[in-house]
């Protein structure tokens, strides 16, 4: 058997920024633990595999070690190699996944995903949890991820964490924010528990930060930049229970699996 592969960076317009994911097309799915040996083997942070299903795609997200229920930025990917490399798509691309319909709009070169929107409440972070990032004290809200507030981009930036006693937490994952001089906010990603120490630019994150900055600053529409070493841009439009995040994304490789 032979399938098509594509790597494509997300939330960049050129290579080797955003965040890179792999993207598998598929006829007919193959069971779930081919699918998890693939994504291993590409060994990036999620591996996008999706089925046509009449008028829309089935899609899902692997790590290297599970399957996951939202991924933003190998969506985005998905819908990228749906528009440049495959037949002709349509103007709005409709996905069922395990986070149900999630919708990409075309805008310009841009693509714009639609996505629920979740709200952060206030909550005690777990033991350690803040020393294993190397802070003092910081301010902890919760979604499926930790959302850790802190004084400044700076201290974002210079962030070491221990990803060994970071596994284990409750939550997916940990977002660290600041407000930012360039855009509106920052962000740094961490999810040992999903095989992923850091990951550059994570789309679903922002359907918890978007609604967290945009209740502190006073506006819906928010520009965002995630990343350490490796940074990604994103622009962020919270129209009630929905987060309309939008990027650019650019082709680095294709090629084909054998199995």
């Amino acid at each position: 058997m032979q399938l098509d592969i594509y790597q494509v960076d997300a939330f960049s317009h050129h290579p080797f920024g955003g965040n890179p994911a792999a993207v598998c097309p598929l006829t007919e799915w193959l069971p779930d633990e081919q699918l998890q040996q693939i994504a291993a083997e590409n060994n990036l942070s999620e591996t996008a595999f999706f089925v046509p299903r009449g008028d829309f795609y089935e899609l899902r997200w692997l790590t290297p070690q599970v399957e996951v229920d939202l991924c933003g930025h190998a969506t985005l990917a998905a819908a990228w190699v749906l528009i440049h490399q495959l037949a002709d798509a349509p103007q709005v691309l409709r996905f069922a996944t395990r986070s149900g319909e999630l919708r990409v709009t075309r805008n310009g070169d841009e693509l714009a995903m639609d996505f629920p929107a979740k709200k952060p409440e206030r909550c005690e972070p777990p033991h350690g949890m803040l020393s294993a990032l190397g802070l003092e004290t910081a301010e902890v809200f919760g979604t499926d991820d930790y959302i850790v507030l802190v004084e400044n981009e700076a201290q974002v930036a210079a962030l070491t964490p221990d990803f060994a006693r970071l596994k284990g937490l409750p939550k997916r994952g940990i977002a660290v924010t600041a407000k930012s001089t360039r855009f509106d906010f920052v962000s740094r990603w961490f999810g040992p528990n999903v095989g992923v120490n850091e990951d550059p630019v994570t789309g679903s994150a922002h359907t918890s930060l978007a609604p967290f900055w945009a209740e502190r600053l006073g506006k819906s529409q928010l520009s965002a930049e995630q990343g350490g070493q490796r940074k990604g841009q994103l622009r962020c439009e919270l129209q009630g229970d929905r987060v309309i995040i939008s990027g650019k994304a650019v082709l680095y490789m294709q090629g084909t699996i054998y199995l």
